[in-house]
């Protein structure tokens, strides 16, 4: 209990809002299929959490403007930044302890067919009981909605406060598959397993915001 508490004062005094431990057995097979055993073999996942700036996430629907798409990227940009600074503590007070860690980019692409990273950090803070994976494939938390970016550390150190997965709360809400300028969302819920391509047209929101940075 002592290296969890250590942990987590460390993560809150950088800066994350979020905290949260996950234990990867659940997900095992998608995480293999996403990432092979590079990260399969981890048992645990140590999820991280900072929430994006409401007055700029306000101003998406204003997002053709040259403005705001440079202040948007701006902020994701450095938001990562943030959450891999954090990772990169964590990882090592954790082998500073005798534990291994995996530190997984907040945002690096490794398969540009399949448009995905090596890992889910929006699994692990739905396992590590963060938030729900709501019908815009993203993370939602409770406390603020989807405005969040997030960036996990695989360890095999076993720490207090295993989260448990939190149930689905969209219900019929149907706001951000109707929001999206692409209609990239089909409204479908998550499910364990399913494709991904059963809820969300990656390739289209790819080019999309490919297209911002222009």
């Amino acid at each position: 209990m002592e290296l969890n508490e250590t942990l987590r004062s460390t993560v809150k005094m950088w800066g994350a809002d979020f905290w949260g431990v996950a234990a990867l057995s659940l997900a095992k097979k998608a995480i293999l299929d996403q990432g092979g055993n590079l990260v399969a073999e981890y048992p645990f996942a140590i999820s991280i959490g900072i929430g994006l700036s409401h007055s700029i996430v306000d101003q998406l629907p204003h997002r053709d403007e040259r403005a705001l798409a440079v202040s948007y990227r701006h902020e994701y940009d450095v938001v990562n930044q943030r959450l891999d600074l954090i990772a990169s503590h964590v990882s090592s007070l954790l082998q500073q302890h005798g534990f291994r860690a995996f530190p997984v980019p907040a945002s690096k692409r490794i398969d540009d067919q399949r448009l995905c990273a090596v890992f889910s950090h929006k699994l692990a803070a739905h396992l590590a009981g963060l938030g729900w994976i709501g019908k815009s494939c993203l993370l939602i938390t409770p406390e603020a909605g989807r405005r969040v970016r997030w960036v996990s550390v695989l360890t095999d150190a076993v720490l207090g406060a295993i989260g448990k997965p939190m149930e689905e709360r969209c219900s019929t809400c149907q706001e951000c598959v109707e929001i999206c300028p692409l209609r990239a969302f089909t409204g479908q819920p998550f499910r364990d397993g399913e494709p991904r391509e059963m809820r969300y047209d990656a390739s289209n929101c790819d080019r999309y915001f490919r297209r911002m940075k222009e």
